[in-house]
């Protein structure tokens, strides 16, 4: 009874903060970046309407990923518990990272729902699905919380992605060292936190089949977990190859001349 009690008061305060993250984001979107914007950037007002609503989407989702990342290496360095137990250890830290996660994924699956025309990104989309799919188990049964953190190491990218974009939105020539020095750092930090780690993630993930905390885990969740890391590895590896594609472009390009648009940013 206890221990049913606090797993209820757990998924509670999970939904909680994830109803937080959704208003913090979409606060963000609303209000704060329409107004920091144009005193960051003067090319800020000069931008489409579609480009302003993706400038915005972008701050929102770099706040996103230094907050959630930084929680993670947190968490990887500190949580002994998760670290022992990587399947069924003191899920509570980790719950609450992955909250603000799936919270800042609904408002963006809000936010493209509502300007499709402008942001559409079926990729993205399916990024998002996925992920939630799979967190839905790590905040309703607290399960597999070392490997729902690992995944969100990879947040750590996004940044440079996103100042990649930004570089591109206001015609940064490329050959530009600030434009040079995100590309080259935007190429070598996606490959290390999201395809340089897949060989040992998964030699973790398959260490723990057959034991006792895989089995107790059942068919739904071992689904999710393995179902939804393939999809978001995949994509990963396409996302990868668009960005060398881009740096390589970058490279060979003329001086002075204007940033190629890669959907990979």
């Amino acid at each position: 009874m206890v221990i049913g009690a606090k797993m209820e008061d757990s998924v509670f305060i999970s939904y909680c903060v994830v109803a937080g993250s959704f208003l913090f984001f979409q606060f963000l979107f609303s209000i704060i970046s329409p107004r920091i914007s144009p005193k960051l950037s003067n090319s800020y007002k000069k931008l489409s309407y579609g480009k302003q609503l993706e400038w915005d989407s972008r701050i929102v989702s770099s706040i996103h990923a230094l907050i959630v990342g930084s929680f993670c290496l947190y968490i990887l360095v500190y949580d002994d518990a998760v670290n022992a137990d990587p399947i069924w250890g003191d899920p509570f830290q980790v719950k609450m990272n992955v909250a603000i996660t799936c919270g800042y994924l609904v408002y963006d699956l809000l936010l493209f729902a509502r300007f499709w025309k402008e942001m559409r990104d079926p990729y993205m989309v399916c990024h998002h699905f996925a992920v939630i799919y799979a967190y839905g188990y790590v905040l309703n049964r607290g399960v597999l919380p070392y490997f729902a953190n690992f995944r969100l190491i990879s947040e750590l990218s996004t940044p440079f992605v996103n100042q990649r974009w930004f570089f591109d939105a206001i015609n940064t020539p490329r050959s530009s060292r600030l434009f040079m020095f995100n590309a080259l750092a935007m190429a070598v930090v996606f490959f290390i936190v999201r395809i340089a780690v897949i060989p040992s993630y998964y030699s973790q993930v398959f260490a723990t089949f057959g034991t006792e905390g895989y089995i107790r885990l059942g068919i739904g969740p071992q689904v999710a977990w393995i179902v939804s890391c393939v999809i978001l590895d995949i994509l990963n590896v396409f996302w990868m190859y668009k960005i060398i594609r881009g740096f390589y472009r970058v490279v060979k390009s003329k001086p002075g001349g204007k940033p190629t648009r890669n959907h990979a940013d």
